[in-house]
């Protein structure tokens, strides 16, 4: 099931994971410092979340455990908790991220879609690819 077709594709594989692919006109090594480097990508909007590195793998690999703090009605936090794992791949001079969610259910992963976390993430995205080119 495909939710959109705006920069970034967002799609729903199973009933607990959220699917995005973006790519980026810039090489990996820029997007993984634009991704990586909190200092490069400040928009001035505060989201509650706390979580964990599990895995880095500089300019390929990041998996982290996520949870978001404002919890909707009807999700607890264990069913709120997601890891995430983010992959770039550069193919001449371009890099596509991918970042799989894995929610703990199919009502967490509904409530994450349903929060407007979409239109957060586009913008956010698009912000990442602003900063990855403006490195070169």
């Amino acid at each position: 099931m495909t939710v959109t077709s705006r920069s970034a594709r967002v799609t729903l594989p199973s009933d607990e994971q959220i699917l995005i692919v973006r790519e980026f006109d810039a090489p990996r090594r820029l997007v993984w410092k634009a991704f990586t480097t909190p200092e490069l990508v400040q928009d001035g909007i505060e989201v509650a979340f706390h979580g964990e590195y599990l895995e880095v793998v500089p300019e390929e690999r990041l998996v982290t455990r996520e949870l978001y703090e404002g919890l909707p009605e009807g999700v607890s936090e264990q069913d709120a908790e997601t890891v995430n794992i983010a992959t770039l791949e550069e193919v001449d001079g371009s890099t596509t991220l991918t970042i799989l969610v894995q929610a703990g259910n199919r009502i967490s992963r509904d409530a994450i879609i349903e929060s407007g976390m979409e239109d957060g993430l586009q913008d956010a995205l698009d912000l990442l690819e602003e900063t990855a080119v403006s490195l070169d």
